[in-house]
């Protein structure tokens, strides 16, 4: 007989890349639901309190939910989705950031505990928070030539 481990201790990093001055917002949570796409939505609406949000994403089936329209609701017009035509993901800048994350900290990396995984997401959003013209490199927005 095979051990095996049990049931999965899955994590999934939600997250969002301002185009324009590289910042990101990540969410390590055990589920990727509608419910944590609206905490993420709401996320950018409470660090951006007086400004206009804009957020470019698929059409993922956990982005149109009574939840996140009751977020949309809250904003009072100041959160604006805007849908990418499907199959389309090299159209998101965030992609190109997320191919980076997982070219730098989970390819071909065995991680001992879920904890050390989570650590090491942390980690490496932090460190483009503190490098943004380095993100808006990644993404190819065009701010990072005002750098």
């Amino acid at each position: 007989m095979i051990p095996t481990p049990g049931q999965p201790n899955t994590h999934y990093r939600i997250g969002a890349v301002n185009y324009h001055t590289g910042e990101t917002l990540v969410l390590v949570r055990r589920h990727k639901r509608r419910r944590e796409i609206a905490e993420l939505l709401q996320a950018l609406i409470d660090k951006h309190p007086h400004e206009m949000v804009y957020v470019t994403w698929d059409n993922a089936s956990t982005h149109e939910d009574d939840e996140i329209e009751d977020v949309v609701r809250g904003a009072a017009g100041r959160l604006v989705l805007l849908y990418l035509p499907t199959y389309s993901p090299w159209l998101n800048p965030a992609e190109m950031l997320w191919r980076h994350f997982r070219r730098e900290v989970t390819h071909c990396e065995l991680f001992e505990t879920m904890k050390a995984v989570i650590d090491a997401t942390l980690d490496f959003f932090k460190r483009c928070n503190a490098t943004p013209s380095r993100v808006l490199s990644i993404i190819g927005s065009n701010a990072a030539r005002s750098f």
